[in-house]
């Protein structure tokens, strides 16, 4: 993994109910980023049926790649998702530059942001 990359964590609780619909929409997200976004390097996402609850990894190869997520993928399905979820924290790993800090809480999220300090991949 490139040491520019910027790895993001969040949980979005599905509303009674609507945790099929927060699978559809998320199928979508995924479909869309692996087809438009080259650096998004990595998304995984997980399904607890007992927490009714969806949780997504993702890691972008730099800070552009973030934006580019945010302004062109992740906006555009922010609605549909406030619809049948609710967003949890969502944790941004790696130097994420002011700017994007403000955008993502200007789209209401609980972001929290931590740069790398040390680490390696094998």
């Amino acid at each position: 993994m490139e040491t520019n990359a910027i790895t993001v964590v969040y949980k979005w609780t599905a509303k009674p109910g609507q945790l099929d619909a927060l699978k559809s929409i998320y199928d979508g997200v995924t479909d869309a980023m692996k087809a438009n976004e080259p650096g998004a390097l990595e998304v995984q996402v997980y399904v607890s049926e007992n927490e009714n609850a969806l949780y997504v990894r993702d890691v972008f190869a730099d800070e552009g790649a973030l934006g580019f997520h945010l302004s062109e993928t992740a906006g555009p399905h922010f609605p549909s998702l406030l619809e049948v979820a609710t967003p949890g924290a969502f944790l941004f790993f790696g130097d994420v530059p002011a700017q994007m800090q403000l955008a993502a809480k200007g789209m209401g999220l609980a972001a929290e942001f931590a740069p790398r300090r040390v680490g390696f991949t094998r």
